[in-house]
């Protein structure tokens, strides 16, 4: 595969968020839930109005990852109160989503990385995220990279209450921060 690369979203592109934000969800989520409650999902957490407003967010930051020039995942991280969860000195990892055909190329690993990355930069002591709880894929990735459950959340797909397990990873002078 080529080189991936990783870049910051502007509002200049939110045309290409729209699309990569519904055509990953919908890879890895429209076999599992109600085709009204996915198009319900998809018109409104990806609407133009709502993106603009999260791309607007000093608190939230996107980033797309490229192959070739062509965008393949993206990231949405969050702090202060943008965060889901208020979790003081900490960043939430709100969405890593990769289009299927790059699965198991590293691409998700590259995406969080970037967000360690900035968690480090920003000096924080826990980087945070909620996964579904039958996302199994996922939760082997933030397993795999240090996270522990530490509680649950709903989230609503539609009319579906869905159940997010919360996972932390606290950031020490092993593994890289500094603490403050």
């Amino acid at each position: 595969m080529e080189q991936i690369t990783i870049e910051r979203v502007n509002i200049t592109d939110i045309k290409k968020l729209q699309e990569i934000g519904r055509a990953t969800f919908f890879e890895a989520f429209a076999g599992v839930n109600t085709e009204q409650n996915m198009k319900h999902y998809l018109e409104n957490s990806f609407s133009e109005e709502k993106l603009k407003s999260e791309l607007n967010n000093s608190n939230s930051q996107f980033y797309f990852a490229r192959v070739n020039g062509k965008v393949i995942a993206y990231l949405k991280i969050n702090f202060g109160e943008a965060q889901n969860e208020k979790i003081d000195h900490a960043i939430e990892i709100e969405r890593i989503y990769v289009l299927k055909a790059f699965h198991g190329k590293g691409v998700a690993q590259s995406l969080y990385q970037k967000a360690i990355d900035i968690a480090y930069e920003m000096r924080v002591k826990n980087v945070w995220l909620g996964v579904w709880e039958e996302n199994y894929r996922a939760l082997r990735l933030y397993e795999k990279n240090g996270f522990t459950a530490f509680g649950k959340h709903s989230f609503w797909l539609g009319d579906d209450e869905q159940t997010d397990l919360l996972m932390k990873k606290e950031l020490t002078s092993t593994n890289g921060l500094i603490a403050s």
